[in-house]
């Protein structure tokens, strides 16, 4: 069962997106509202396959294609981030109640570590006031390679794919 808290931003998220696709006429299709519980579910970065694959095995009758499409409308209504970490492939996150984050990305085994630095935060206010310009959204990837070379080679023997190592600590 989930915790209460997830549970209400769970029920927020889906407010806002019922919202959001009223006001656009889009159509509120049962589809869509669990393709974005199962994103709220979901841990750190995925890909659209894994939403798919993940609903597909609890038994949810959905289309890859309505997962990406709902992918889309979510990014547009601010509840999920799209990233690309050096590849030709994308990964989502939520990005509702979810504390802005930054990742470090290893160019050899694909490995991602979140990471939170209030000193970006303020870096951003400053360009804001310096520069006459509100930032509505940022991205921060910094790309290079792993120090513990035995366990990046194994992680890019075992070919898994990008996976948080852990979440932000400060």
């Amino acid at each position: 069962m989930a915790h209460p808290a997830h549970e209400e931003t769970i029920q927020l998220v889906k407010e806002i997106f019922r919202t959001y696709l009223k006001e656009r006429n889009q159509r509120q299709t049962p589809e869509r509202f669990m393709v974005l519980e199962e994103i709220y579910k979901a841990e750190g970065h995925f890909d659209a396959d894994d939403i798919f694959f993940n609903m597909k095995q609890s038994g949810t009758r959905v289309s890859r294609a309505t997962v990406y499409n709902t992918l889309d409308l979510l990014i547009e209504c601010g509840l999920v981030q799209r990233q690309q970490f050096g590849k030709n492939q994308y990964y989502y996150e939520r990005s509702y109640a979810y504390q802005q984050h930054d990742h470090l990305i290893c160019k050899e085994c694909g490995v991602v570590i979140e990471f939170c630095d209030p000193r970006i935060l303020e870096i951003q206010k400053l360009m804001e006031d310096l520069y006459n310009f509100k930032v509505e959204a940022h991205s921060l990837h910094l790309f290079g390679r792993c120090q513990d070379v035995e366990a990046c080679d194994k992680r890019k023997e075992s070919g898994d794919k990008i996976k948080s190592l852990s979440s932000s600590e400060g």
